[in-house]
């Protein structure tokens, strides 16, 4: 499965790492920017997010009909000339339309519906899982990166260097990436549209949860710099020191939550630990008189956001069906660039009318909703599937299934002449199934 899958994972993740990699610098660097102002910082670093989040939907019911690889290539190639763009900006607004276009190249949830393609359904929470804990190692080391680099030789050679790894993520999509296997679902046109994705509650908690998480998240990159800066006295080279310890702390993280979350089946209760960190890690930040006390938030915060990362992408695939995977990820990650441009607006804002103490009240009370509403979530059921060769089966019989309480659903995989059938063990079982299909 890792050999399958590690290839469009090393894609999704060097892509995330151009994205990320600016951001620990990203609001001192562009505040200084011609033009610029602590609002048009905040629009400039969730900018990518707007173009992101109206673009997602559309690339993933692209990719569901011209196919992921293809999607996959025309998303990259958006994505870095609006690297090369950033990179020879001199001033607030040039760089700001080279965040929107960054982010136009919207392939996150084609990604992520491409590795649901090739896995088995029994080893796919496992794939999303090795997913999200790769896009939160990119997160952990540009971190690191952004700061010593943006630091020493200039945030512009960022900018390159993410267009250098879009080039390089597709040479790896035409020479490493298999063609996912041609699958056909048994659901009529209309099942697969919008409006049942949006009556999903358990997608719609999720969608929330990912808008409310990557929110906090670019609103953190936003004001942790400035605070640094004009505050404790910290240089752009010196940033590191803030995000080392948060780094070694978020990658620690991770593991515990992804065994808890994926093997325990305790998802649900990994998100609001989450949750309980960002509100508190927000309030130390805002009340902090001195450098390391804000650290020390600045840490508890990445832990938060570490914990979610490795099972936010595999529970929502977890809630679609197969027929929605590439819409339901394109809502879910519309509704996470929505909440990153939400929060650079927002930190932009606050900071010039108000102050990071008022940031950190706001966020308190949307944690305590946010813990409420996840309260309510169901946990992902755990599924059996059965695969039945075509020879072996009726395959005339097979809109029978409907009628079988137990059995989520079912499709073909015409590449290795598959029908496959999901079902909960608990309601019905294997011999069942057979029995319909003879």
């Amino acid at each position: 499965m890792f050999k399958t899958i590690f290839p469009l994972t090393l894609i999704i993740s060097l892509r995330f790492l151009g994205l990320f990699i600016v951001l620990p610098v990203l609001s001192v660097y562009a505040l200084h920017l011609e033009g610029s102002s602590e609002f048009l910082v905040g629009i400039t670093i969730g900018g990518y997010a707007i173009t992101q989040m109206f673009l997602q939907i559309p690339f993933g019911i692209l990719s569901d009909k011209i196919g992921r690889k293809i999607t996959i290539f025309i998303g990259l190639v958006i994505f870095m000339i609006g690297s090369l763009v950033c990179g020879f900006s001199e001033n607030i607004y040039g760089l700001m339309i080279g965040r929107f276009l960054q982010g136009a190249g919207a392939i996150g949830a084609v990604g992520t519906a491409m590795i649901s393609d090739m896995v088995k359904e029994e080893v796919r929470a496992k794939a999303m899982a090795i997913m999200g804990g790769s896009i939160a190692a990119s997160f952990a080391i540009s971190m690191m990166l952004g700061s010593l680099i943006g630091g020493y030789y200039g945030v512009d050679k960022l900018f390159f260097i993410t267009a250098a790894l879009s080039v390089f993520a597709i040479i790896v999509l035409y020479t490493k990436v298999p063609n996912p296997p041609k699958i056909v679902h048994h659901y009529g046109a209309d099942e697969a549209e919008l409006k049942h994705i949006f009556k999903d509650t358990n997608l719609m908690k999720m969608n929330i949860t990912n808008l409310l998480q990557k929110g906090m998240m670019t609103l953190a990159f936003m004001v942790i710099p400035i605070i640094m800066f004009k505050e404790f006295g910290f240089e752009k080279k010196e940033l590191w020191m803030v995000y080392l310890p948060a780094m070694i702390c978020g990658v620690l993280a991770m593991g515990p939550s992804a065994i808890l979350g994926e093997k325990k089946h305790k998802a649900k209760e990994m998100l609001m630990i989450g949750i309980v960190l960002f509100g508190t890690s927000y309030v130390m930040m805002g009340y902090a008189k001195s450098a390391p006390w804000f650290i020390v938030g600045v840490v508890l915060f990445f832990i938060g956001f570490n914990m979610h990362e490795p099972l936010m992408q595999s529970m929502a695939s977890k809630y679609a069906k197969i027929h929605q995977k590439g819409a339901a990820l394109g809502v879910f990650n519309s509704f996470g660039y929505a909440g990153t441009f939400i929060g650079g607006v927002f930190g932009g804002l606050f900071l010039q009318h108000f102050g990071i103490m008022e940031i950190a009240w706001v966020i308190f009370i949307a944690c305590i909703l946010w813990l409420f509403l996840i309260a309510s979530l169901k946990n992902p059921s755990i599924n059996k599937n059965l695969y039945l060769p075509f020879e072996t089966i009726d395959l005339t019989r097979m809109l029978h299934l409907s009628h079988v309480k137990g059995v989520v659903e079912w499709y073909k995989n015409e590449s290795e002449q598959l029908l496959v059938v999901k079902y909960d063990s608990e309601l019905t079982d294997k011999e069942t199934i057979l029995a319909v299909l003879e």
